[in-house]
């Protein structure tokens, strides 16, 4: 299911990425459409369903087609009335290409749910969902989705590194970072714990911009290092705006089944 989900997701973003380029207009709409999806799946909404769905669409990997996927939601919303699931699944990290006909919605599905000792457990999944625009309106001709590799899912949380990083989220390091954490300061050298180093974030009131480009994720059982470059732009402590790329190392540890950053140290760039 992996391979087809990867084939899938390279193939009819080639297809769009030389056809067209979307606008950011274009995108919101597509994650509006696809968020509303979400809504009136769990909202047990079939009049909504029945315009989503197109009459042949036909979902991945067994090819249901539109009746007996939206009987199979309805289901599962009466279940959910009568007995409640003990999970939260949000939906995050969109990709979106399309042609003024044709669009892919790919995103991170992330789902919380309180395991059997009473602390929450997150699950890590991915949609592929593959549109086209008929009498003017978008509709969904097919859909795939997949649990995500151990690689798949270190990709993601480095995004929300630098994400956590402009938000000053520090209830997502508290999180992340294992408690014996630490880091080495690509521009000073300093060695910081996990304390020490989320203070500093938080304290960081300059830091406007972070991404990351050039990753390479290779695991090795509950460790993995991630290499990079991580790129930063904002204002110093004296406001004189700066532009810096670092290369980077991070390595992470998966402990009780939740993967963790464990040592981070990077290298200016000139």
């Amino acid at each position: 299911m992996k391979n087809l989900l990867t084939l899938l997701v390279l193939g009819f973003s080639l297809v769009m990425g030389v056809s067209a380029q979307c606008s950011e207009a274009d995108k919101k709409a597509l994650e509006a459409f696809d968020r509303a999806w979400g809504v009136a799946g769990q909202s047990g909404d079939k009049a909504a369903l029945m315009a989503i769905y197109a009459d042949d669409y036909a979902g991945l990997p067994d090819m249901s087609g539109k009746a007996s996927t939206i009987d199979e939601t309805m289901a599962t919303f009466e279940r959910n009335k009568t007995n409640p699931p003990n999970s939260n699944t949000t939906y995050d990290h969109y990709l979106i290409t399309c042609t003024p006909n044709s669009a892919t919605i790919t995103h991170r599905n992330t789902t919380v749910r309180k395991g059997a000792d009473g602390k929450p457990e997150t699950f890590y999944g991915r949609s592929v969902h593959f549109l086209e625009k008929r009498n003017g309106k978008w509709v969904a001709v097919s859909n795939a989705g997949g649990g995500l590799t151990d690689s798949d899912t270190l990709w993601y949380l480095e995004q929300d590194w630098n994400n956590a990083a402009m938000k000053r989220d520090k209830a997502w390091f508290d999180k992340h970072f294992a408690s014996d954490f630490r880091s080495v300061s690509g521009m000073t050298g300093e060695v910081s714990g996990k304390t020490k180093e989320i203070d500093d974030m938080m304290n960081d009131k300059g830091l406007e911009w972070a991404g990351t480009s050039d990753m390479n994720i290779n695991v090795n059982g509950n460790m993995a290092y991630v290499t990079g470059i991580f790129h930063t732009k904002g204002k110093d402590d004296k406001g004189v705006a700066y532009d810096r790329r670092v290369r980077y190392i991070d390595t992470w540890v998966k402990r009780d089944g939740v993967w963790q950053a464990w040592t981070s140290q990077g290298t200016p760039l000139k």
